[in-house]
């Protein structure tokens, strides 16, 4: 049975289509027409956001709770929150509840909605750079711990966030060997460190301007590598704490379609080695640390709207289609065109989420 957005406006690469009905059957869309009438306020039908950087969403923090239950609550919560596909997040940690976490994404492969396999953010960081992170667990990695964690993962480990100054090119290139994204980040590289990085085929950066080495007018850092990069991508939190405002502006006139929207989002936690408490709109550690954000991707996208004057369509790409290039998967998300998967988001014109659509089914939201 077909389904019918009906009265809403859509982008065909930069263009706002307005006045047009949406058909869905069979998970995609098998129609674009212009609708029967045209109401005064049209809806906006966008595609779902992809989230690469996500620890917790609806109270579970999966890394302190790494279960099918916990994975399945974070899974529906997101749903809710427009959020179609997403990579669950696990910060620097012991190798036992790396496993556990690996274990549970490998058995929930089969049954899984928008969970689409794990970015290890560590341990392979730089001490010097951790932010929020566990000293203890930080290591420089060996080939024979990647290849035994590549072999464990069996294809669930999708994304790594290394500091390339501290490991051998051999780790980088066995990474990139094997399919992984691979992300500069937690890293103290100089210009030129990170140069050579992207150079290497790292192809992005995590968390762009946090826990990494700052532009200095005599030290440019890896900000300026990103920046003159020809290829090398970012995510970056806007969320106005982790990065104020001004900056990811200017970021994203910078970087283009180089720049796209993370998360970093927690919950409130108050077991294991990461116990994230709420302030405002940010969560901290215990000892006031800065941690991870409090973000959706829908509040990200209006933030970039309303308080960075990005345009919309061009928010949009860095909540849909830039991740989900950098990752491979176009195909679930991205485009608004005939023969598409229909995993869609329909929001009024103060983008207030009014309809989620995954897979063609409408989701309770």
């Amino acid at each position: 049975m077909s389904k019918i957005i009906p009265n809403t406006s859509y982008y065909n690469n930069d263009t706002r289509i307005t006045g047009q009905e949406i058909e869905i059957s069979n998970a995609e869309i098998v129609a674009i027409r212009p609708a029967n009438t045209i109401a005064s306020e049209q809806s906006i039908t966008v595609p779902g956001f992809i989230d690469l950087q996500i620890y917790g969403s609806g109270g579970r923090l999966f890394s302190a709770d790494p279960t099918i239950e916990s994975l399945t609550i974070m899974e529906d919560d997101l749903l809710k929150k427009g959020t179609t596909g997403f990579l669950a997040c696990l910060a620097t940690n012991t190798p036992e509840v790396f496993n556990a976490c690996i274990e549970t994404v490998k058995a929930h492969r089969a049954s899984a909605k928008n969970c689409l396999g794990l970015h290890l953010e560590g341990p392979f960081l730089n001490p010097k750079r951790l932010g929020a992170h566990v000293p203890a667990f930080v290591r420089k990695a060996s080939l024979d711990e990647i290849k035994q964690l590549l072999d464990f993962g069996d294809g669930v480990i999708k994304m790594m966030t290394i500091a390339p100054e501290l490991q051998d090119d051999e780790i980088i290139q066995y990474l990139l060997d094997n399919g992984l994204v691979v992300s500069l980040g937690h890293s103290n590289a100089t210009f030129e460190e990170a140069t050579a990085a992207y150079n290497k085929g790292i192809q992005t950066t995590t968390h762009l301007f946090n826990a990494m080495s700052p532009i200095h007018h005599r030290e440019p850092g890896i900000p300026t590598a990103v920046f003159n990069h020809n290829k090398a991508m970012a995510s970056i939190i806007a969320d106005g704490q982790h990065v104020d405002f001004e900056v990811v502006k200017f970021a994203q006139k910078l970087l283009k379609e180089r720049l796209f929207l993370i998360t970093d989002a927690v919950t409130a936690c108050a077991t294991g080695p990461y116990q994230h408490v709420q302030k405002g709109n940010k969560y901290v550690m215990p000892d006031g640390t800065l941690s991870g954000s409090s973000l959706t991707m829908l509040e990200a996208v209006i933030n970039c709207v309303t308080q960075c004057d990005i345009d919309l369509n061009d928010v949009l790409k860095m909540a849909t289609l830039y991740p989900a290039k950098l990752i491979g998967i176009e195909h679930l998300t991205a485009k608004i065109e005939v023969g598409e998967a229909a995993n869609l988001l329909v929001l009024n014109d103060a983008l207030e989420l009014k309809e989620v659509i995954f897979k063609g089914e409408k989701i309770s939201i």
